[in-house]
């Protein structure tokens, strides 16, 4: 692409997911030619979701890549231009704002959404790191199926840690949640059907000190994990780690332009998507670390857009 080339739009929308897409939808109706920048997977973390049972509008139970096909689609369909492109720079100092591609293209805005979205967090163990994708993972609604009738483990102590706990039992054999506290953050309801899960087996007060596998063919075969409260350590056979310990906001493009709070998470006007720029809005998981959910995401995504829509005509 020629590195000189501009792409100019009135909003400027960086990210896809149910609140990028949501904002294309209804930016695009109000005529506003959104221009929409997605990275090499375009539709976030619901693309790593298999069922969604909870997004309204849908008896049956859905598969998530097919719910963001269907908002790509129809962000499409009322003209939204679709880039896949990487972000790796982007200057709020001035207007328009600017974002700038690997691809050297420079899109500027008279506006811009923000639905970067966020992404697992990891332990950063060497060994950890050595077995991603070799049996250890992120996500196991991705992953949980290469699991069946094997042993696994989930480290965390939060609900997505007790709800992928819950969904690798319909694989597994034997789940082991281990956590370093003595008890959970999780919702009530969720611990309770995590504690009548025969499944189940709750290891408290340990981490994990390293991943233990096989060179070849490459796989894990086991955890060593420590009791912080006696240091003891001990050797667990397994076939599958999960790491479920929360989220990072992707909002590293924006540091030291806009406010966020000490985990990286952008902040927003109470009730509203403007963040402390005037005419940058945030929609989604990279303001929203309380709900995570599709439809809240998707609510914010239709805020941002209106809200665009009022900044955009006040400037006119």
């Amino acid at each position: 692409m020629n590195s000189n080339s501009k792409k100019h739009s009135k909003v400027l929308i960086l990210g896809s997911g149910p609140a990028g897409y949501t904002a294309a939808i209804y930016t695009a109706r109000a005529m506003l030619e959104p221009i929409l920048v997605h990275g090499s997977e375009p539709g976030g973390q619901m693309t790593t979701t298999t069922d969604v049972q909870n997004y309204p509008g849908y008896t049956d139970v859905i598969q998530g890549p097919w719910l963001m096909e269907q908002m790509k689609g129809q962000a499409k369909a009322v003209g939204t231009d679709m880039i896949q492109d990487h972000i790796k720079k982007v200057d709020l100092s001035k207007k328009p704002f600017r974002a700038i591609g690997d691809s050297g293209q420079e899109y500027t805005g008279d506006s811009i959404i923000i639905s970067t979205g966020a992404q697992a967090r990891w332990l950063n163990l060497k060994s950890e790191q050595e077995y991603r994708g070799f049996g250890v993972s992120g996500c196991a609604t991705c992953d949980g199926f290469f699991f069946k009738d094997k042993e696994v483990a989930v480290i965390g102590g939060g609900n997505a840690a007790v709800e992928e706990a819950l969904f690798l039992t319909k694989f597994a054999t034997k789940v082991r949640l281990i956590h370093r506290r003595d008890k959970f953050r999780a919702e009530k309801m969720l611990q309770k059907k995590l504690m009548e899960n025969k499944k189940i087996e709750i290891i408290w007060d340990s981490v994990l000190e390293e991943v233990l596998g096989n060179k070849n063919p490459k796989g894990v075969t086991g955890i060593k994990i420590k009791n912080l409260k006696t240091n003891k350590i001990t050797e667990i056979s397994i076939h599958g780690l999960f790491i479920a310990i929360g989220h990072d906001p992707a909002t590293s493009l924006f540091k030291g332009q806009l406010d966020m709070d000490k985990e990286g998470y952008l902040i927003t006007k109470p009730d509203s998507t403007a963040t402390n720029m005037p005419g940058v809005f945030a929609a989604g998981d990279v303001k929203d670390k309380i709900f995570r959910q599709a439809v809240t995401a998707a609510g914010m995504g239709c805020i941002s857009a209106l809200e665009v829509e009022k900044f955009l005509s006040k400037q006119n």
